[in-house]
């Protein structure tokens, strides 16, 4: 059981991530600092996406969940709600490349509009 919960904490913190990658340039408005850790994070979100490649987390949670011998993601939150939104069915090489793009297109959109309003009066 315990490797199971600790599975399900991996893909919290993976879900966690993805959001940090997406949206994390709006913590720079308030912690100018944060851009020094997502600015990293949203490069890698971005290049795991294009290069087809699969983020570390993901073989970790597999990894842990063999260890407790799960089989099926039936009947908990995390399973039923959280895997999907990672792991969508059908992810294709067009959508991984079109999120990447997305990922670039929300943060460009952010840090331009952040830093038009710190340079204007």
């Amino acid at each position: 059981m315990p490797w199971l919960l600790l599975a399900d904490l991996v893909v919290v913190l993976h879900l966690a991530f993805v959001a940090f990658v997406v949206a994390g340039g709006l913590a720079v408005w308030r912690w100018p600092r944060a851009a020094w850790l997502h600015l990293p994070a949203a490069a890698w979100g971005a290049g795991i996406e294009w290069a087809g490649a699969v983020c570390p987390l993901t073989p970790i949670e597999n990894y842990l969940r063999s260890l407790g011998g799960a089989g099926t993601y039936q009947g908990e939150f995390v399973r039923e709600y959280l895997l999907p939104v990672l792991y969508p069915a059908g992810l294709t090489r067009p959508t991984q490349v079109a999120l990447g793009v997305f990922v670039v297109a929300v943060n460009a959109a952010v840090y331009g509009w952040w830093l038009y309003h710190r340079r204007t009066p």
